[in-house]
């Protein structure tokens, strides 16, 4: 009996149930942690030791002596850390600290990841646009039916009253607008993880209807996204692409497919012409061994696209004139024409896209490697594409400098993250959507860790899934449905509008806009809402993990 409840109670934590409103004095990843990787906990009262107990019969298993106290000014707290990265033994426990209490259930398993990564996944899914979605997790069934099947008018691209063919892809966030230049940084983040960790993903099964026959299901996700975004050009063949596809308002909090405001193809930007160019060439590679002749589309598209850009090098910026939804506007369309020049050319291999590539490294904004990024600037990902290729013909002077740069800022943000209580290396930094960058900066690591192999980066990649499970100043998980406490009310109007209590699972909040201000809130957007390039970088995150 005592088995059965103890497996009812990792169980139920993992899957997000808990006290409504406890917290615990030890912190830490609630889903759990890898057997050789790192393991830390915070611990916010005075101490000195801690046990790690199992949990079947509390006998004490590993014991140590904790660090500390260390002060964070930004959530104003003195922290001390205990490290049982030694003990690897696999089973469920907890922390028992003298004096002070004992934290949450946890496992400890060569799966660990796998649960949490799967659900994130699957999130895609649920996101689907254009079709009925269903899924049940956790006792509860997800659904809606097809949804926004006149996708959309061309008023605002020279058709006016036509409705042209945009129906598909994902929504964006937690409204039910479509826009490509958040679908560009989060296929990218998404397809650069095929690429990294396809043996693992591979493996994992995603149940998944069937919509792109003899793809794996990873990435036949994906290909739902780019089908629609195959959509987005001007039928004028010229390859400019439409910015967004949306209301010209927010829907209320209805579900989708109650949603029957009209929805419009906006006019083209530079940036979403350059981001379309850049993810095509990136599809067009992954999806080839499956589908030659969609690769083919794909890769046709990106040409087409990218040598409109070339004969138009100013930047056409976006305007929102009569549009109220998301603007993801740039300041400079420079980052953008980058990458698309790096997958173009990791592509085909054709050296007037290198050529292009190398030239404007040099044009820049420095420094060469962000810690700090996302929709806004993605040169990252063009850098990355450069150094991860192996093809021949890179100037060996700017490869060298690119990979210094990189192996660098992994080395920066493993000392942060040290230095942060709470493990997260964005340390001291806080804004609108700020965990999606904190689960990016997992990108940059395992870039580092595949160029230079350290143990120190892969263990700050664990730690970054240990902030965003749980080790973090509110001592929950940012996950809906995994882990201790996860939030109960995102910004997403599905989980509003459905009846069921629970929200829809495995997507990640934004966070806090400064260290202690996140709000578990439904109507503050700012804190609180998902978005497909947050969900990309979490995916990530844990498919590093995965095996």
């Amino acid at each position: 009996m005592r088995k059965l409840l103890t497996m009812l109670l990792l169980w139920l934590t993992a899957c997000g149930a808990g006290p409504s409103g406890d917290t615990y004095p030890v912190r830490l990843n609630s889903v759990g942690f890898l057997p050789a990787k790192a393991k830390i906990a915070t611990i916010i009262q005075p101490c000195s030791q801690f046990e790690v107990k199992r949990l079947a019969d509390d006998s004490t298993v590993f014991s140590g002596k904790v660090t500390g106290p260390f002060h964070q000014k930004d959530v104003n707290q003195n922290a001390w850390l205990a490290d049982f990265s030694a003990f690897a033994d696999t089973g469920s426990y907890y922390l028992e600290v003298p004096g002070v209490g004992r934290s949450v259930a946890f496992r400890i398993s060569d799966d660990i990841f796998r649960f949490p990564y799967k659900t994130a996944m699957r999130a895609f899914y649920l996101w689907r646009c254009g079709t009925a979605v269903e899924g049940d997790f956790n006792g509860n069934h997800y659904a809606h039916a097809a949804c926004h099947l006149d996708d959309a008018y061309g008023d605002y691209t020279g058709q006016k009253g036509v409705i042209r063919n945009g129906t598909g892809g994902w929504h964006d966030a937690g409204d039910y607008g479509k826009y490509t230049v958040n679908a560009g940084i989060t296929l990218g983040t998404l397809f650069l993880a095929w690429e990294q960790f396809r043996p693992a993903l591979e493996n994992v099964k995603l149940n998944l209807p069937e919509t792109a026959p003899g793809f794996p299901e990873y990435l036949e996700e994906l290909k739902w996204e780019t089908d629609w975004l195959l959509k987005m050009p001007y039928p004028d063949g010229s390859g400019r692409v439409s910015h967004k596809l949306t209301r010209t308002n927010f829907a209320g909090f209805i579900m989708p497919e109650d949603d029957k405001g009209k929805r419009y193809f906006t006019e083209w930007s530079s940036a979403a012409t350059a981001d379309f160019a850049a993810v095509m060439a990136m599809a067009a590679r992954n999806f080839q061994p499956y589908d030659s002749v969609y690769a083919k589309k794909c890769l046709t598209a990106a040409k087409n696209s990218y040598a409109f850009l070339k004969e138009h090098p100013e930047m056409k910026p976006f305007e929102q004139g009569d549009f109220k939804t998301g603007a993801y506007k740039v300041k400079s369309d420079k980052s953008e024409r980058l990458w698309a020049a790096a997958e173009l050319w990791e592509t085909t291999g054709e050296p007037a896209y290198l050529a292009d590539f190398e030239s404007a490294v040099p044009d820049i904004h420095p420094p060469l490697i962000d810690s700090d990024w996302d929709w806004g600037n993605v040169k990252n990902l063009a850098l990355f594409t450069y150094v991860l290729s192996g093809r021949n013909g890179r100037n060996a002077d700017l490869l060298n400098r690119v990979q210094k740069a990189i192996l660098a800022n992994a080395d920066t943000l493993v000392a942060k993250g040290r230095r942060d209580i709470y493990g997260r290396p964005l340390a001291g930094r806080y804004y609108w959507g700020c965990n999606g960058t904190v689960a990016r900066q997992a990108v940059n690591l395992q870039v580092a860790n595949a160029i230079s192999p350290n143990r120190a980066y892969t263990n700050a990649v664990v730690s970054i899934a240990d902030h965003l499970l749980g080790r973090n100043v509110y001592d929950r998980s940012y996950v809906t449905g995994i882990g201790f406490r996860p939030p109960m009310h995102p910004h997403d109007r599905r989980s509003a509008a459905d009846g069921i209590e629970e929200p829809w699972p495995g997507y990640l909040v934004g966070g806090g806009r400064s260290a202690t201000n996140w709000q578990d809130k439904q109507s503050d957007y700012t804190t609180n809402e998902i978005a497909i390039n947050w969900q990309a970088a979490l995916v990530y995150a844990l498919a590093g993990l995965v095996n």
